[in-house]
């Protein structure tokens, strides 16, 4: 392992209550000092005027291996990852084979160890095949390093199998990363309910059949004392409900993605499928109580829910289009832009929402720039406007309505375990 010295950036370490211009030195993969090295560095990166944080972890993105490589892969996805800041994906199990016991689990965790340049998580399904029929074997599977528990773009209908799953999940130490839809009230909408899908002549998804789900969950994570967390809302309503749930001393956290609180339902325009996503783009005020519950804690987390799409599958009628967006690369950008830029929340609280939090929920002691910690770091310019171009994505799929967005918070370097991953938009190599 190299000696690696970044030189005068702003360190910003929430786990640490650190957001000062210092040096930074890894060696051996691991944090060696916030000062300048007394031996000769290997690499040396001048973060003058740049920001310094910790990688980011990202607790629900997609990465459609095995089974939907045309979409996406585990190598692809986590150079994404990587462009984006991200030292660690957790990936959901929207896989074929669902990704529902400890073979498929232990595949994905092979693949991610020879190919990916970052760290890849598998998360492990709920329920088998994701069908919420039959229970998965959440103890084979915790016992082959699963992270998490996940129907992934799926809530478990039955209340009853919900209330076993997060009795197992508590006698393992998982965590429960739950979508919250009800199918029913759902039905075939397309975008949210509302005026804006009246103009365009949609099927509008209600609110209430997130926060119907949002609140039965809650119940049942109070009844069994296990911890759960509530997957990228999108309503003011369900906002509430957390805050009420908390108040009540119920183990849930929450994320929201950078999508949904940066664009609404009426930047659905000329039926681009591009913007359809699930949970759907919300109101005006709905962003306006995301980012209230952001700034006051209800919200901790901030993950991308990144869902690559075939141009096929994006490419055709708004309704029959599938739903999803990639957002690795562009999540921090979006939050700085849309958050720190707009005075909502400090750069350390975003910080502490993209890295140090996601990885507390999953057990992790990542997160943090504390000497000894593994030397995952991320370096980005938060000073510059940049455009952001599709084409020039590690992801295989393109489906993002950020194309040609102005945007401020450009990843520059990447550092996953001691090793330099992403430097100045190139690749540069694989972490073993």
């Amino acid at each position: 392992m190299s000696l690696i010295h970044i030189k005068g950036g702003r360190i910003v370490d929430p786990a640490n209550n650190i957001d000062k211009v210092s040096d930074l030195c890894i060696k051996d993969g691991k944090i060696y000092s916030l000062e300048a090295p007394t031996e000769k560095a290997d690499k040396v990166i001048d973060a003058s005027g740049l920001v310094v944080m910790p990688g980011f972890v990202d607790l629900n993105c997609h990465l459609r291996e095995p089974g939907f490589e045309s979409r996406e892969t585990i190598l692809t996805g986590s150079m994404a990852g990587a462009a984006g800041g991200y030292t660690t994906l957790c990936a959901m199990p929207n896989t074929d084979p669902v990704t529902d016991n400890e073979i498929v689990a232990t595949y994905v965790k092979y693949k991610a160890e020879k190919e990916a340049v970052i760290r890849v998580l598998p998360v492990g399904a709920i329920t088998k095949g994701k069908c919420g029929e039959e229970l998965a074997d959440i103890g084979r599977m915790a016992k082959a390093g699963v992270c998490a528990l996940s129907e992934g773009d799926r809530t478990v209908q039955n209340a009853a199998l919900m209330k076993t799953a997060l009795k197992y999940s508590k006698m393992f130490d998982l965590p429960v990363l739950a979508y919250s839809v009800d199918t029913d009230l759902a039905g075939k909408g397309s975008m949210n309910a509302g005026d804006a899908a009246a103009l365009l002549g949609l099927k509008g998804i209600s609110a209430d059949s997130e926060e119907v789900m949002v609140s039965r969950d809650m119940i049942l994570a109070g009844s069994t004392k296990a911890r759960l967390h509530l997957c990228h809302i999108s309503t003011s309503g369900s906002v509430t409900l957390i805050k009420q749930a908390k108040e009540r001393g119920v183990d849930v956290t929450a994320d929201v993605t950078p999508h949904h609180f940066s664009l609404s339902d009426e930047d659905i325009v000329d039926y681009d499928a591009n913007y359809k996503v699930n949970p759907p783009l919300r109101t005006k005020e709905d962003i306006v109580a995301i980012k209230e519950g952001l700034k006051n804690n209800i919200i901790e987390v901030i993950a991308t829910d990144h869902a690559p799409r075939h141009i096929d599958e994006k490419n055709c009628e708004f309704e029959k289009a599938e739903n999803g967006i990639v957002g690795l690369e562009t999540a921090f950008a979006l939050s700085f832009t849309n958050l720190v830029d707009k005075n909502v929340i400090t750069l350390s609280e975003l910080v502490k929402k993209m890295s140090l939090n996601p990885a507390k929920i999953i057990n992790s002691d990542l997160g943090t720039l504390s000497v000894g910690a593994c030397a995952d770091v991320t370096i980005a310019d938060i000073e510059k406007d940049f455009v952001f171009d599709k084409t020039r994505s590690f992801s295989k799929s393109r489906n993002t309505p950020f194309d040609g967005k102005t945007l401020k918070g450009k990843i520059l370097y990447t550092i996953s375990r001691g090793n330099v991953v992403f430097e100045k938009g190139s690749i540069k190599g694989e972490c073993k």
